[in-house]
């Protein structure tokens, strides 16, 4: 006998396009219940001096299947400041990051002395997709090193090898067979894949950095199935690490409905309590530096919503993504875009994520003379 699909089950599968990130999986999961407890799931978040870090554990097969994700351990860094080129955000995020990632290896009882594979994963002729390539790039690879000429380094580095394999149209060669057969020969003690992914929302394209325990699928951000790089797969731990560099069209044109709404719900509020100061600026008159963000109370009510956008403006988030889908999807408008500043984007996070795992595999640097062993 089949089971009856209930109210608070959620298939994912028309949204795996905006789920690469562990916390948007848990946020999909828990709008479309109502219920922000999630059985099987643990999300923990702390935020400090404009960097968000958030930890989701899925602990068992009823959460993984809740969201959507295997089970396994998820840490997310937010910083929407990083694409301001703020050079000292960018360094306290990689300081962070190099933390974080120390302490995923001490998790998974990987010592400092454990040989290491960095697979940069994408297609380096496609800038959104160049993350892992870039991130190759700028490591300290030492494996070489330790198999030349092991008497002349110094204690406090460790093994480190590094791969880009580019992707199925440039070599006629699924990735993972690539990389499966890297690893067979060299037989590293772990494996660390970089990719891109994509994000539902807007604010965390080119400003967000997820790493997770659980491996990851080759092209997965873009809705292709490759076969998976796991600890199951490849005989060794697998530690993912990913930026999102791309958005699909529901998802701006939902989060562009919600901007218009918290300005206007914030002009509404404004003109009507107009502090001292905004008495003598002329209206639509923006003063320089940086926007205010908008917040919870720039919302309008229920009833500001419906004036403003009708009943468009009344739905829910779930109802309003899937109903901004249908009307996009049999056009063919439900596009993957990515900012036109992304050349300098992922440069940027690249050189974040390069920097963190400098410092993150080798004792000897740290985050005061990472960069003269970035290339």
């Amino acid at each position: 006998m089949s089971q009856e699909k209930t109210d608070h089950d959620l298939d994912l599968s028309q949204y795996a396009i905006r789920t690469d990130l562990a916390l948007e999986a848990h946020q999909l999961t828990t709008e479309r219940t109502g219920v922000p407890y999630i059985p099987g799931v643990e999300m923990i978040t702390k935020e400090e001096q404009g960097v968000r870090i958030t930890r989701v554990h899925v602990q068992d097969q009823q959460g993984a299947q809740s969201i959507g994700k295997m089970p396994g351990h998820y840490l997310t860094i937010e910083a929407t400041g990083l694409r301001r080129k703020d050079t000292e955000l960018q360094n306290k995020v990689a300081t962070q990051f190099a933390q974080a990632f120390s302490q995923f290896l001490a998790d998974l009882g990987i010592d400092k002395e454990a040989k290491a594979l960095v697979v940069g994963l994408g297609n380096w002729n496609v800038t959104p997709d160049a993350l892992g390539p870039i991130v190759v790039e700028n490591l300290l690879v030492t494996r070489h090193l330790f198999e030349l000429m092991p008497e002349h380094v110094d204690e406090g580095y460790r093994a480190v090898s590094a791969l880009s394999p580019g992707v199925l149209g440039i070599t006629g060669i699924e990735t993972s067979e690539i990389v499966y057969g890297v690893v067979e020969r060299t037989k590293p003690d772990f494996v660390i894949a970089v990719d891109a992914l994509a994000s539902r929302s807007i604010e965390r394209v080119n400003s967000t950095i997820q790493i997770s325990d659980t491996g990851i699928n080759p092209g997965s951000g873009v809705g292709n199935k490759r076969r998976p790089l796991t600890r199951e797969t490849l005989g060794v731990p697998v530690i993912a690490i990913g930026v999102p560099t791309v958005v699909d069209a529901v998802s701006i044109a939902s989060d562009t409905i919600d901007y218009v709404l918290s300005h206007m719900g914030r002009q509404m509020r404004e003109n009507a309590n107009p502090a001292p100061a905004s008495r003598l600026t002329p209206a639509g008159f923006n003063l320089p530096g940086k926007p205010k963000p908008f917040a919870e109370e720039d919302r309008p009510s229920e009833e500001g919503k419906k004036v403003i956008m009708g009943l468009v403006g009344t739905l829910p988030e779930q109802e309003k993504r899937e109903l901004i889908r249908e009307v996009l999807q049999p056009l063919g408008h439900n596009l993957i875009v990515t900012p036109k500043e992304v050349d300098e984007f992922v440069e940027d996070m690249a050189n974040i994520i390069a920097n963190g795992l400098n410092a993150a595999l080798h004792d000897i640097i740290d985050m005061n003379n990472v960069s003269a062993y970035t290339h």
